[in-house]
């Protein structure tokens, strides 16, 4: 279910921000309490619309697409908008005029399509994505080495130490990054923060369980 809201108020506190909304002309008692929804998603659009960047970066993914699937630009086009729109339950939207942070979040799906079939890019997705944490986070869900794409592995930023076992030790904490073997062996060379300088990625928190 997808709505717009307009937010009304916020109060900042110790556990997080608490949001004032109001949802114009539609009522949604009966969806919230027959699905016993307590959670949503929360999509804050800054009014900024899409840059001729972000532009860029859409329209070279379509082509990176149609390379892979055998579909035609245009066709991808029509075909990952639908995906999308299905996948988050909005509107239909237009790439002329939509606002930048619409974008940002198109181009992260993208991306994640990209790297769930292990598809081919014409650039490095560090170069291609608007939000870097989600890009890395998309790396480490299907397993794709974010500077170059190749399949990867875990790569521990934060060290487990010496004498722990891996399966057992809880790592929910600590920093992770997908890297091929390749790029795995270069971080251990160089080290983590020359490495992370070389290609501009860094480890984030990462739940796999």
């Amino acid at each position: 279910m997808y709505e717009v809201a307009r937010l009304l108020d916020f109060v900042p506190g110790p556990e997080g921000t608490e949001l004032k909304l109001l949802v114009p002309r539609v009522n949604l008692m009966e969806p919230i309490i027959t699905k016993e929804i307590t959670e949503c998603g929360i999509w804050l659009d800054d009014g900024r619309q899409i840059s001729a960047a972000q532009r860029k970066k859409i329209f070279a993914m379509f082509n990176d697409i149609s390379e892979w699937t055998g579909y035609s630009p245009k066709e991808t086009h029509e075909v990952m908008k639908y995906e999308y729109i299905k996948y988050m339950g909005c509107p239909e939207f237009s790439l002329s005029d939509c606002s930048m942070d619409f974008a940002r979040d198109f181009i992260s799906f993208l991306l994640d399509h990209a790297l769930a079939y292990g598809m081919w890019l014409s650039d490095v997705g560090i170069n291609r994505t608007d939000d870097i944490n989600r890009y890395l986070y998309s790396c480490l869900k299907h397993k794709r080495c974010c500077v170059c794409g190749k399949a990867g592995e875990t790569h521990h930023e934060d060290a487990i130490g010496m004498g722990n076992n891996r399966k057992k030790l809880d790592d929910s904490k600590h920093r992770k990054i997908c890297l091929c073997r390749t790029e795995h062996t270069e971080a251990h060379t160089i080290g983590m923060t020359a490495f992370s300088e070389k290609y501009k990625v860094y480890g984030i928190i990462f739940n796999d369980n």
